[in-house]
């Protein structure tokens, strides 16, 4: 059997409760942006210290300046008992620090096993590259977060899901003391997220430091030894996880109390807007069917792999299907291209921000402005006046914080990212938004605002389809709930019949228990049809 210490050099690890990291009067100060001030943070072997606050806090600028991707404009590091200036990620890595970020960045045209193994690569006796060994090891690593892919399967042919869990394998492969986590679960099922756990308390018990952040309570509880809390760029506190609670957190965080988590408006509904009947791709789904209705928030609940953003792919022409019809106001229209979906008024805010949301090198404005180049252009230029103008009212809607209009979007916050694209998607006016895990790795507060935002949305009458692992955000948010398994609808219930422990069950192959329905009427129930159906596991939900 494979344990971790195969691929971790215990000799590396330092005893169990001693200070591993020391970060004191950390600042980092950015053109108009204090973005650290004045920071201590400190670390011990053997233990998993959460990391807490809300987008823009500084947690992502902290971790940066530790592994060497900013150099800190003041303050000092010391790591592992000895003073550090770290000037690279490969100064960091060297001595011992591994990261696995929230958005998995990878060599999309390299192998499984290159990724893992790419920047420390292994050698023979005769200096050359001892490509068996990486594949053997690589396959023992991938048995160990259970993943079942082929080691020489290309990067960019994973699922979101699988990309991550290569990150961690290969964070595994480094030799670490200590092992940083960005929002690691964000694209994980339960099931996996539980798998994941299980290696960071091996890590944690062979005398490794695990810095883990995350916006989801839920977690930080069940994982966590200790905890320090950020705001606006400064130490706010610190302590045990066990002596806290998710209230005196959220204070810590904000600043303030943050009620009305999902403040969901009475809106009224009207008659169907988009009708899909029938759709099926081999191997992805089958036989899905389902209505949405004006001024509706119909929530897609299921684990990773259940099939659900692959049937919206295909809905707004990102990727193909075998059959399956789609009607809009009653008529049925054909849509070959995000443009076409564009065209008909449906406007569709991927999973993926950063792949697939954003254009990181480009300025906000830019991105925000992207989709609307050909309506705001005046023959073959820009109309430079009201491609401002759209940026300042979306941009101010959505509460971007940041410098200015043109900074780049690689610099923001994962929170202020997402809202750079909601704000791109709302200027296009649509009649019907599609949401894809909306509030992933986005903070407490601005996930309620975020929150607060799509239900003002739908009481004046916009058409909602929202996709969300998070089954709180599903039961919040929803008027209505659809729940896939496996490419199969196993139910569509109601908001005033929501169960959650029915809508587990539909979400893991097991009857429902709701009443009976049609997926696409308005009456609640299981959708036609039992859950065995075509396996879409290993693919992004």
């Amino acid at each position: 059997m494979f344990f971790v210490r195969d691929f971790i050099r215990v000799g590396s690890a330092m005893a169990t409760g001693q200070t591993i990291l020391e970060m004191r009067g950390v600042s980092k100060f950015f053109p108009g942006i204090k973005a650290l001030e004045g920071v201590d943070f400190s670390m011990r072997s053997g233990e998993v210290h959460a990391l807490i606050g809300e987008n823009g806090a500084g947690k992502s600028t902290l971790v940066k300046v530790l592994t060497g991707v900013h150099r800190p404009t003041s303050g000092s590091i010391r790591f592992a008992g000895r003073d550090r200036d770290f000037r690279s990620p490969s100064d960091a890595r060297e001595a011992g620090i591994a990261v696995i970020h929230q958005e998995a960045s990878m060599f999309p045209d390299l192998t499984v096993a290159e990724n893992i193994f790419s920047g420390h690569t292994l050698k023979g006796r005769t200096g050359l590259l001892d490509w068996r060994g990486m594949r053997e090891r690589a396959r023992a690593l991938l048995d160990r977060v259970e993943l079942p892919i082929s080691v020489d399967a290309l990067v960019r042919e994973l699922s979101v899901a699988e990309r991550h869990l290569v990150g961690i394998a290969r964070a595994l492969s480094e030799d670490a003391s200590l092992v940083i986590m960005d929002e690691p679960t964000s694209a994980l099922s339960l099931r996996e997220t539980e798998d994941l756990f299980k290696i960071i308390r091996a890590l944690r018990d062979e005398g490794r430091a695990i810095l883990f952040i995350s916006h989801k309570f839920d977690e930080l509880f069940a994982i966590a030894d200790s905890y320090t809390v950020l705001r606006d760029g400064r130490y706010v506190g610190e302590g045990a996880m066990k002596e806290t609670d998710i209230e005196a957190l959220i204070r810590m965080m904000a600043g303030r109390e943050v009620e009305h988590m999902f403040p969901k408006r009475s809106a009224t509904i009207g008659e169907e807007i988009l009708a899909i009947e029938g759709f099926s791709r081999a191997g992805f789904y089958r036989d899905v069917s389902f209505g949405l209705r004006k001024g509706e928030i119909l929530g897609m609940f299921g684990l990773v792999g259940a099939g659900r953003s692959d049937v919206i792919r295909s809905l707004v022409g990102l990727e193909p299907r075998d059959g399956g019809k789609v009607r809009l106001n009653g008529a049925a229209v054909r849509i070959r291209s995000p443009r076409d979906a564009l065209r008909l008024g449906i406007a569709h805010v991927p999973e993926d921000r950063q792949g697939q949301g954003l254009i990181l090198e480009m300025g906000i404005g830019d991105n925000i402005t992207l989709p609307q180049v050909a309506a705001l252009s005046r023959g073959p230029f820009l109309d430079g006046a009201a491609e401002d103008e759209v940026t300042r009212t979306y941009g101010a809607l959505m509460e971007i914080r940041a410098a200015g209009w043109g900074e780049n979007a690689k610099n923001l916050s994962g929170g202020n990212q997402q809202k750079v694209v909601l704000a791109k998607w709302l200027a296009t006016k649509p009649s019907i938004l599609i949401l894809d895990e909306p509030t992933k790795g986005i903070d407490v507060g601005t996930k309620a605002a975020v929150h607060a935002f799509i239900s003002d949305l739908a009481s004046k009458g916009l058409s909602i389809l929202m996709i969300s692992s998070e089954l709180p955000e599903i039961l919040g948010m929803s008027d209505r709930i659809l729940v896939m398994y496996e490419g199969r609808v196993t139910a569509v219930c109601d908001r005033k019949d929501a169960d959650e422990s029915a809508i587990l069950r539909a979400a893991t192959g097991v009857s429902s228990g709701l009443a009976g329905g049609d997926a696409t009427g308005v009456s609640s129930g299981l959708a036609g049809g039992d859950a065995a159906g075509p396996s879409a596991s290993g693919r992004a939900s």
